[in-house]
Order: structure tokens, then C-alpha cells, then sequence
């Protein structure tokens, strides 16, 4: 998507946008900080469910994008491994606009380099993997694990890895599966629908359109092993290309 495609109203909205971003930011985190000092961390989940949220709504609505959330199960189950569908920019924004319970994202490296995320994602004990170095990133997942299950947290994270990926739905990773497995969570899917159509890019610079967060059935991954983990992924895939109206490209999983 190139900023040809973006008429003058809808780019300015997009500055205008990626202005509110920051300034939200730099309110809130004082505050935050504050609040997460006093309460010696523990106000870590109230910071994710509640005011996240807050952050990121005047942000997509300075954008023009309506954000809803269409439940396909009868409530969310945590905690659990909730995986998502990565192709855009705004996937961060609709990720905090969601407000799960008691979540921690797995996220980037890079973000640290941030000095705003470095300290906030630190604070709130978020997780931050290398991506390019797959042992390293499934190390550091497993050194979180007595933390994730002792507190009954839930994690979010993308098996795609990154939204620079071929076709629609790429290739899945194994980390978010394995990890399911080890904490005996079971995985929950959620497909965002619009995020790619509206914004492709690196930047905020978006489309104004509708945005859905589709969450499904939780997924049981009792009886899952490492012999069958690899049909197991691809079935959860299917899944993903289904719902984007995309054939089965046949995509072996990632380790």
C-alpha cells in the first residue's frame, strides 16, 4: 500500500493520528509509572485491561476506524495463549483496544529501543523475544514460564512473527504451540478483520474503515505432541485462511 492510495483528508487524519498516538503516550506514562511504583507492579494487569484501552480508542478514532469485537465463543477463556493474525501496523492498536484479561504480549525486540515502550513494557512485564534467532526466542519464553502460569497469566502472540510475510496468512511459527503446551493453556484464535485492508505499511498511515476482532472457540491442546504438532499448526492455520476467504496454500510450519 503506497501513500498514493490515501486521499489528502485521509492522510492528514493519519498525522494527525500518529500525533495523538505520542501525545497519549507521553501523558499517560507518567501516570502509569506512578501508579505501577505505588503499587509495587501489582496494578500491572489494571494497567493492560483498563487503561490501555483507553490509550488506544482516541487514537482509532482520530483515524476514522470504528473497532468492534464479535465474540464466536461463549465467553473468553483465560488464561490461555491467544494467538493473532499480524500483517499490519495497526494490530498494536487493536491488540491493547481489546483489553484481555490478565495478558502479557510477546513483542518485538526492537520496541525496547523505544525508551516510552522499554520502560512501560518492562514495568508491566511484557516479553521481548529476538525474532531472527529462534532458540533464543524459545529460551527466553521458557524462563517465563514459572512467572506466567505461577500469577495465571494469559500471553498474546502472533505465529506469523512478523507482519512482513508472504500471501495473506504466512507461514506459522512453532513458539506460540509449543509454549501452549508446556503452560497447558489452551490456544484461543482471534482473526482481525480490515487490519490489512486498511493500513499495509510500517507507519499509522491508514485507510479510515471498519475494524472487527473476531474471537473464536478456545483450542485444546491436551492431547497435543510433538509427533502431531506440525498437523496440529497447520489445522489452526487452515483455520486463519478460511476466515480470510484465502485457499490452502499448503505452508509448513516455522520452527
Amino acid at each position: 500500500m503506497s501513500y498514493s492510495e490515501f486521499g489528502f483528508t485521509e492522510y492528514l487524519r493519519s498525522i494527525l493520528a500518529i500525533a495523538t498516538f505520542f501525545l497519549i503516550f507521553l501523558l499517560f506514562t507518567p501516570v502509569i509509572l506512578i501508579l505501577l511504583l505505588i503499587s509495587f507492579g501489582k496494578a500491572s494487569n489494571f494497567v493492560v485491561e483498563k487503561i490501555a484501552p483507553v490509550m488506544v480508542r482516541p487514537v482509532m478514532w482520530v483515524s476514522g476506524i470504528s473497532f468492534s469485537v464479535k465474540m464466536h465463543a461463549d465467553e473468553i477463556h483465560s488464561p490461555a495463549v491467544f494467538i493473532i493474525n499480524h500483517s499490519s501496523t495497526l494490530d498494536v492498536l487493536t491488540l491493547l483496544a481489546l483489553g484481555l484479561p490478565k495478558i502479557r504480549f510477546v513483542a518485538k525486540w526492537e520496541f525496547q529501543y523505544n525508551p516510552i515502550f522499554l520502560i512501560l513494557g518492562r514495568l508491566t512485564g511484557q516479553i521481548f523475544i529476538k525474532r531472527e534467532k529462534s532458540e533464543k526466542a524459545i529460551e527466553t519464553l521458557k524462563k517465563t514460564h514459572h512467572r506466567i502460569k505461577s500469577d495465571q497469566l494469559s500471553v498474546m502472540m502472533a505465529p506469523e512473527g512478523s507482519r512482513k510475510h508472504p500471501g495473506v496468512i504466512g507461514p506459522f511459527k512453532k513458539g506460540p504451540f509449543r509454549m501452549a503446551m508446556d503452560l497447558e493453556y489452551p490456544i484461543v484464535p482471534i482473526y482481525f478483520e480490515g487490519n490489512r485492508e486498511l493500513s499495509k505499511g510500517g507507519t499509522l498511515i491508514t485507510k479510515s474503515g471498519q475494524v472487527t476482532a473476531h474471537i473464536h472457540e478456545a483450542i485444546d491442546v491436551s492431547d497435543w505432541t510433538v509427533d502431531n504438532l506440525n498437523e496440529h499448526i497447520k489445522e489452526v492455520r487452515n483455520r486463519y485462511l478460511e476466515w480470510a476467504g484465502v485457499q490452502n496454500d499448503e505452508v509448513r510450519p516455522i520452527s
